[in-house]
C-alpha cells in the first residue's frame, strides 16, 4: 500500500480522458485492484471474451441455405440492416446444395468419416437403414464443404420441408454437430438467430442452440418449455442423444425420409438467452437479453425439450410481444449476460432490453425550463 501512489485519481484520469476522445472501455470489478491477484486475472478473462465477442458480430459471416419457408414470416430480416453492422449474408439455393450432396460418391473416404462420426454423435435405432445414414452423411459433408468454403462464422438451414420431400433426410444433426464445434446453424433459415447464437459461442465459448419460446408449464408462471425438432447440440444437452427421424413431419410425409433428428431432454442447469432482431422501422438492429436456468422437470414430448425457469417471465412475454420479436430464442449452458450486453450495447451500440438486469447509474437531465 505505501508504495502505490494516486491509484483511484488515476484510474479516473484516466477514464476522463478516454470519455474526452470517445473511447468506449470496459470497468475491472473493483476500482483499483492488485494486477498480479486472482480477481484482476479474471476481470482479463472478462475482458478477452467481451472483445472476442465484438470483433466477432462486427465481421460475422452467415451462411443462408434455401429460402425461408413461405409461412414463416417471423423469420424475414433486413440483410442491409445487417451488411451496415458488418455482418455479411452468403446465399446459396438449397436445390443446388441437394445437387452437390448427390455427387458424391458412396465410396468417398469424406463420407465414409462422416458417417462413422453421425453414428458416434449419439445412438441410432435399429430399425434406421445404412442408406438413411448415408443419405444423411451425404446432406452433412455437403453442407460442411460449403460452409469451409464460403468461410462462414454460423449459418441458417431451410430444415423443412424441400429436403425431406427431395433428397430424403432431415438436417438436424448436420446443424447440431456443426453447434458442437462453435459454428452454430439456425432452424428454418433465422438469420437473426443465427447472429444471436453466434454471439452465445462468442461470449462463453460453449455450444448453443436456437429454441422455441413454445408453451407453458403447468400454472407454473415463471416456467416456459422451450422446443426444437431436433438440432441442439450434444452438449448443449448434456447427454447421448437419440438421432432417429423427424415425429411430426415423418407422421405427415413418411418417417423414411426425415431420419436425421437429435433427441433429448436439456439437464438442468444455469442458462442464458438472447435474441437479436432487424427492425426496418426503427432501422436498426435490437435485442433482448437475460438468465434463468433449465430445470429438471419432467416433459413428456419428442425431439429437443427444455423446461426453462426465468424470474417475472410474464413480463419478459409482454416486452417479446410488444416489441416485435420473434419466436425464436438462443440459448447457451451457464451465465454470460453480463458480456453480451455490454458488447451489444457499450461497443456496437444496438437498442437492448436486459431483463431483470441492474441498470448502470446515469444521469438525470432535469427539465427547468
Amino acid at each position: 500500500m505505501h508504495e502505490r501512489r494516486d491509484a483511484f485519481c488515476g484510474k479516473i484520469s484516466v477514464t476522463n480522458n478516454f470519455w474526452q476522445y470517445g473511447v468506449p472501455f470496459t470497468e475491472t470489478t473493483s476500482h483499483t485492484c492488485d494486477v498480479g491477484g486472482a480477481e484482476f486475472g479474471a476481470d482479463l478473462e472478462r475482458f478477452a471474451r467481451l472483445c472476442r465477442t465484438v470483433r466477432g458480430m462486427r465481421n460475422a459471416r452467415l451462411g443462408a441455405i434455401g429460402a425461408r419457408t413461405g409461412a414463416f414470416q417471423t423469420m424475414r430480416y433486413s440483410e442491409k440492416l445487417l451488411q451496415a453492422a458488418g455482418v455479411t449474408v452468403v446465399t446459396v439455393d438449397l436445390s443446388e446444395m441437394m445437387g452437390k450432396a448427390a455427387a458424391i460418391r458412396d465410396d468417398e473416404p469424406d463420407l465414409l468419416a462422416k458417417m462413422e462420426r453421425i453414428k458416434a454423435y449419439g445412438t441410432i435405432p435399429a430399425h434406421i437403414k445404412t442408406s438413411q445414414i448415408v443419405t444423411q452423411a451425404k446432406w452433412t459433408l455437403a453442407v460442411n464443404r460449403w460452409i469451409a468454403e464460403n468461410e462462414c462464422d454460423a449459418s441458417a438451414i431451410q430444415c423443412w420441408r424441400s429436403l425431406q420431400d427431395n433428397f430424403g433426410c432431415a438436417t438436424c444433426v448436420t446443424m447440431s454437430m456443426m453447434g458442437e464445434e462453435l459454428m452454430p446453424s439456425a432452424c428454418e433459415v433465422d438469420i437473426m438467430g443465427a447472429l444471436s447464437m453466434y454471439a452465445l459461442a462468442l461470449a462463453s465459448g460453449a455450444p448453443p442452440a436456437i429454441l422455441d419460446w413454445n408453451n407453458n408449464y403447468g400454472n407454473e408462471v415463471d416456467k416456459c418449455v422451450c422446443t426444437h425438432c431436433g438440432n441442439f447440440p450434444k452438449s448443449f444437452i448434456g447427454d447421448t442423444p437419440e438421432i432417429s427421424e423427424l415425429d411430426v413431419l415423418g407422421e405427415s410425409i413418411g418417417r423414411s425420409k426425415c431420419f436425421g433428428a437429435v433427441k433429448g431432454k436439456v439437464k438442468p442447469g444455469p442458462m442464458t438467452y438472447f435474441r437479436l432482431s432487424s427492425d426496418d422501422r426503427a432501422g436498426t438492429l435490437k435485442c433482448y437479453l437475460g438468465q434463468g436456468d433449465f430445470t429438471d422437470d419432467p416433459f413428456p414430448m419428442d425431439g429437443g425439450i427444455a423446461v426453462t425457469k426465468v424470474p417475472r417471465l410474464r413480463d419478459l412475454m409482454r416486452f417479446v410481444t410488444q416489441n416485435g420479436f420473434e419466436h425464436h430464442v438462443a440459448m447457451v449452458r451457464g451465465h454470460h449476460a453480463d458480456v453480451v450486453e455490454e458488447a451489444v450495447t457499450r461497443y456496437l451500440g444496438y437498442p437492448s432490453y436486459h431483463h431483470c438486469g441492474t441498470p448502470e447509474p446515469r444521469l438525470i437531465w432535469p427539465n427547468r425550463f
